[in-house]
């Protein structure tokens, strides 16, 4: 491969192209997700542990009673385990079986009944109802709208009658936060995507009449074999969001800002939480 080759591979992408690679069935990156998840000194991959025990007293002021929750993207069921203690009774799923092992050891280690499902949520399989389904650490905004729709459907059916669903979403003020533009080039004999030296590109793009900033990974460890992640992240105003949650079935939304404490960096101020009941009345198919 040329260096040209290179430079175009690292223009500007058509909304939604998909990159080469993904970071979760990679058992070395998935490794280093997992160790990122329980690093207490970042809020990378999941949050601290004193703001997951907020957002946990947070959601847990929204329900009446004891629930049944499932957990979308539960990675390492930080979350869960917090709500297993406090009596819910909780099913995890996440698409990253390094991350689900490690949920599923813990809980035994701590004798928490939690069910934990390796399986893609787009695509899950559960016979069950919930009165709550979450989604947490902004993995709705990732969705392209076909998935998103169609997940949202999923979820309304699986929800019982006025059940919530809770999540976390970047709002309006992402773009004016994230460092859209900027390019990181990143050498290194060994690190997070390779046990051995690799040049990483990072990069951000915005497409602003889409309300869509796309985060763009390009790793080589020879100019033969480039590895493209792409992480496409939507941002919402909040009669957008509204929108798509009462078109999908939702009612009594309510948007919570803030919710996150103030790191330094914007992110409380760019992350929203939303809040959505399914219809008392809707019939099941």
């Amino acid at each position: 491969m040329e260096i040209s080759d290179l430079m175009n591979l690292t223009g500007v992408p058509a909304l939604y192209e998909p990159g080469t690679h993904q970071m979760w069935n990679d058992n070395y990156i998935s490794e280093q997700l997992l160790r990122i998840h329980l690093d207490q000194s970042t809020d990378a991959a999941s949050r601290k542990f004193s703001t997951i025990s907020k957002t946990v007293r947070w959601i847990e002021s929204q329900l009446k009673r004891p629930s049944t929750i499932l957990d979308l993207g539960c990675g390492p069921g930080l979350y869960d385990e917090l709500f297993a203690e406090h009596g819910h009774t909780v099913t995890g799923v996440d698409y990253s079986y390094r991350s689900i092992e490690h949920a599923k050891s813990q809980a035994a280690e701590k004798g928490l009944e939690i069910r934990y499902l390796h399986q893609d949520y787009l695509n899950m399989t559960l016979d069950n109802r919930f009165d709550l389904v979450i989604m947490i650490y902004c993995d709705f905004s990732v969705l392209v709208p076909e998935n998103r729709d169609r997940l949202l459907r999923h979820i309304v059916n699986l929800l019982n009658p006025g059940g919530l669903f809770i999540f976390d979403i970047l709002n309006e003020h992402a773009p004016e936060i994230m460092e859209i533009g900027k390019k990181d080039w990143d050498v290194k004999e060994q690190g997070f995507w390779k046990p051995y030296p690799y040049l990483a590109l990072s990069q951000t793009f915005h497409y602003p009449d889409n309300h869509v900033i796309l985060e763009q990974h390009t790793v080589c460890s020879d100019l033969r074999n480039l590895e493209i992640y792409r992480f496409w992240n939507h941002y919402y105003q909040a009669e957008e969001m509204t929108s798509i949650l009462e078109t999908a079935g939702f009612s009594e939304i309510r948007r919570s800002d803030q919710i996150l404490p103030d790191d330094g960096e914007g992110l409380n101020k760019m992350v929203t939480f939303y809040c959505a009941h399914s219809d008392e009345t809707r019939s099941r198919h």
